[in-house]
């Protein structure tokens, strides 16, 4: 009898445990969930015409789309208006904020 209590509530832990993994995972694969693209301005001027490149983002707030400005495409590159975008759709999702690891120089 004493073992099977053992084992139930080790059997209980571990599903607590996976349901958490399980949890997250969901969580982390809604932020993933993003669409970013580089967006063209061309604007008349006296000059002439000039064109202006900027990055944006959009994701799905429960039934609207949201989309963000995240830079101009001459000052931050792709890679840096991703990890911008997925910072600000964590915060717009009340998720956590990451802690930045420690350099493994």
């Amino acid at each position: 009898m004493r073992a099977a209590r053992v084992t139930v509530t080790n059997l209980q832990a571990l599903a607590a445990k996976r349901l958490s993994q399980a949890q997250a995972l969901k969580l982390e694969a809604r932020l993933e969930d993003l669409h970013i693209w580089e967006q063209r301005k061309v604007k008349d001027t006296k000059k002439g015409a000039k064109t202006y490149t900027y990055f944006m983002a959009s994701w799905r707030e429960g039934k609207k789309i949201r989309n963000v400005y995240l830079g101009s495409s001459l000052k931050i590159s792709l890679e840096q208006a991703q990890e911008k975008a997925r910072a600000m759709k964590r915060e717009a999702l009340g998720l956590s904020p990451l802690i930045p690891l420690e350099n493994d120089n």
